[in-house]
């Protein structure tokens, strides 16, 4: 396999054309990978719940969240040894094992096997994450956000798509002798190998390797080496250990801006969302929650990747702390608005809508900071932890929901959900630099 050393340097004029391929080809594989997504978590609750319990089917619905989380770290560290394509299209093919062993458990309804599956599904989600740090490696400084931002969109056609090819991979494979609910599934596991293929065939040349062979031929002398907090150096060939990415991240103000933003920005998301249709179902009788909760969550999902386009433009015009802060108060109404909401349906969306844009602009913002603000080198390492983190950041968001949700009621869990913004407001208002030194990008 060539490496960023061994393939002979790229000019500037090279970079436009496989920049607009590698854009054209991550759209393409982001909507059907995200069917794929999609599709498992539309049912994924519903299954868990027939295979192991009512009792523990958020446990196991939660454990694709984790598994993504958790996967992000060894994606991320083959990127760095060996490029964006080996590491997408290894996360790709762990999900679709993932969803085979899900289709084994609801065949044997072995728990312990569909907790596996669920976490290995995640691999589709870590891919889906990190496709769209993929779309900046080779994107110009004034319009990585917007570039990012087009990727994060193309979710969009994927989750309106997804729960229509449920239904129909249902009664498919029930034809087949599956049992229900397996089906789709079986259908994501499709989805991510076929995404998985075309990202191997066709991720050439690997966009991130490109990019530092042409740092590279730039600026040879610093170019992919950054220093261990032992002393010793570690180059893009090699990898970087954690103790360099935790040290890059430490070092860099911007850095640890970008993070915190698409981590906070995603606890507010995840606390918020996942107990609103339980309020929901608080006020409307049984024979119509169902309905409404899917109208409210489709805005909320709107709001979230509809205009992504809209925030990369804003964040490559007005500057990537500015969106930032943008997006955080939003954050703040969208708080405020459903916290006051009450039994007021219409409220409670406009709430929701405005969680799914303030959740759009610290992720595009957020994850375009980080991108430019840390070297070559260790930037996929870099994106690896804030991935993990912001998974992790979810994943507990959700489990300490339902808590609040009981204990102190929906409005608390909203106050409780603007209060954690406070510390990524006061980082974020601070003036830090936005990028590293040239010789060390």
């Amino acid at each position: 396999m060539a490496t960023d050393l061994t393939a002979p340097a790229p000019s500037r004029a090279d970079v436009a054309p496989i920049q607009r391929r590698t854009l054209r080809l991550l759209f393409v594989t982001q909507i059907i990978g995200g069917v794929g997504v999609t599709i498992g978590i539309s049912v994924g609750a519903l299954l868990a719940a027939r295979v192991a319990g009512t009792a523990v089917a958020g446990l196991a619905q939660s454990a694709g969240v984790v598994g993504a989380a958790l996967l992000a770290v060894p994606v991320t560290r083959i990127m760095t040894g060996y490029g964006r394509r080996p590491g997408l299209v290894t996360a790709y093919l762990v999900g679709a094992v993932g969803g085979v062993l899900v289709v084994l458990a609801a065949a044997t309804r072995q728990v312990p096997l569909l907790f596996l599956g669920m976490l290995l599904f995640g691999g589709g989600s870590a891919a889906s994450l990190q496709a769209r740090y993929t779309a900046v490696d080779l994107a110009e400084p004034a319009r990585r956000g917007r570039q990012l931002s087009l990727v994060v969109w193309a979710t969009t056609v994927g989750a309106v798509a997804a729960p229509n090819f449920a239904a129909l991979a249902d009664r498919t494979t029930r034809g087949w002798g599956l049992p229900s609910l397996a089906g789709p599934f079986a259908f994501s596991a499709v989805a991510f190998t076929l995404t998985a293929a075309v990202l191997l065939v066709l991720l050439r040349p690997d966009p991130l390797l490109t990019a530092r062979r042409l740092t590279a031929a730039e600026a040879p002398a610093a170019a992919d080496v950054v220093p261990d907090a032992a002393g010793p150096t570690v180059t893009g060939r090699r990898g970087a250990g954690m103790r360099a990415t935790w040290r890059v991240v430490r070092e860099r103000p911007a850095a640890r801006l970008g993070i915190a933003a698409v981590a906070v920005g995603h606890l507010v998301m995840v606390a918020v969302m996942s107990m609103t249709p339980v309020r929901l179902g608080e006020y409307h009788d049984d024979s119509v929650v169902l309905g409404v909760v899917g109208v409210v969550l489709s805005l909320h999902i709107a709001g979230m990747y509809a205009l992504s386009p809209v925030v990369g433009w804003l964040t490559d015009r007005l500057g990537r702390r500015q969106v930032i802060i943008g997006g955080l108060a939003v954050l703040l109404a969208a708080c405020a608005v459903a916290g006051s909401a009450g039994h007021h349906t219409p409220g409670l969306s406009v709430g929701l809508v405005l969680l799914g844009l303030g959740w759009s602009g610290t992720m595009v913002a957020g994850s375009t900071l980080l991108s430019e603000s840390v070297p070559a080198a260790v930037r996929p390492s870099v994106q690896g932890l804030s991935d993990l983190t912001m998974g992790l950041a979810g994943a507990a968001a959700g489990a300490l929901s339902g808590f609040v949700m009981q204990v102190a009621g929906y409005p608390t869990l909203a106050l409780l959900a603007a209060i954690a913004t406070v510390p990524l407001l006061a980082l974020a208002l601070r003036v830090v630099p936005t990028r590293v030194p040239d010789e060390e990008d």
